[in-house]
């Protein structure tokens, strides 16, 4: 009896060492699996995060070398736009972007040709407008300025053409600040502050200095800009097409046949237009048709040119 009870008892005696042994072994293995699986993770990840770096495949762009810094600005950011060759020339701006960041998404993908616009007010206004430039755009810079209408709001940094000149020239210098390497400004409004001359000619002496040029985008452009913009040697042009007045895309489409017109009248034609469903579907049809048509679609500053030294 003696000899079975050792027996049974060294039989006894290893059971609670192998369970704990065998309790170490199922943690060691669950550890080596979820360390394996985190690795597994960290591997699947990285390249995601690799691909979300690399830019989108871009359209092809004329080749754009380093313009010497004593240009002035309207020329050091301007796009290089295709050689003239005598086929009527037309530009389309969309003009209001930065607010809706969808909108201003939407038209930073139409093709680098087109010049955007960007409003002062918006927000990222230097992300979006970085995001623009890298796509191939030109771009403008959106100056409110006093409208006619009491009940439109120019905003904190508007332009009124009653103030002081030392609180008309730090307003226009806030929103010039905005963000970097755009040619020129348009008007957000402005048809009350662009009848007053003196006025204009504040905003012109500060674009001179900064080698910026003008973009007359109202209704009807007034005689006081253009005299200002000449008087000081800026750049200046005027809108030709006002694109979407109305939202309806049989008028989008009839105001593109419009800017086509007076281009093959006048050698060249300005549109504006403002980031509306409408307004990019109607263009998404007809950008297209513009090489059967023979007419060639530039950046404003290759209209600017011609009409800046004429």
């Amino acid at each position: 009896m003696a000899v079975n009870e050792t027996i049974e008892h060294r039989d006894e005696t290893p059971q609670p060492r192998r369970r704990r042994w065998r309790w170490r072994l199922w943690a060691l293995l669950a550890l080596a699996l979820l360390l394996a699986f985190g690795v597994w993770q960290e591997r699947a990840r990285r390249p995601s995060e690799a691909v979300a770096i690399i830019p989108p495949a871009a359209v092809p762009l004329p080749a754009k070398t380093a313009a010497p810094e004593n240009l002035p600005a309207w020329i050091r950011y301007a796009v290089p736009a295709p050689p003239d060759d005598g086929r009527p020339r037309v530009v389309v701006i969309i003009d209001g972007l930065g607010i809706d960041s969808t909108k201003t998404a939407r038209a930073i993908a139409l093709p680098p040709a087109v010049t955007l616009s960007f409003v002062v007010y918006a927000a990222d206004l230097a992300g979006q407008a970085a995001a623009a430039h890298r796509a191939g755009h030109e771009l403008l810079l959106r100056v409110p300025m006093e409208p006619v209408s009491v009940n439109a709001a120019m905003g904190a940094y508007g332009l009124g053409r009653y103030m002081p000149r030392d609180e008309l020239l730090r307003r226009l210098r806030w929103d010039l600040a905005r963000f970097d390497g755009y040619v020129g400004i348009d008007n957000h409004m402005g048809t009350a502050f662009a009848a007053d001359a003196p006025a204009m000619r504040v905003v012109m002496g500060e674009l001179k200095q900064r080698g910026l040029l003008y973009l007359d985008a109202r209704a009807a452009p007034t005689e006081p800009v253009a005299v200002a913009a000449q008087d000081l040697g800026v750049p200046y042009a005027s809108r030709d097409i006002f694109l979407d007045g109305e939202e309806a895309a049989i008028s989008v489409d009839a105001r593109l046949a419009q800017l086509v017109a007076i281009a093959r009248k006048r050698g060249s034609a300005i549109a504006v237009g403002h980031p509306h469903a409408t307004t990019l579907a109607a263009l998404a049809r007809w950008l297209p048709t513009l090489r059967r048509q023979g007419i060639v679609l530039v950046p404003l500053t290759a209209v600017i040119r011609p009409r800046a030294a004429g």
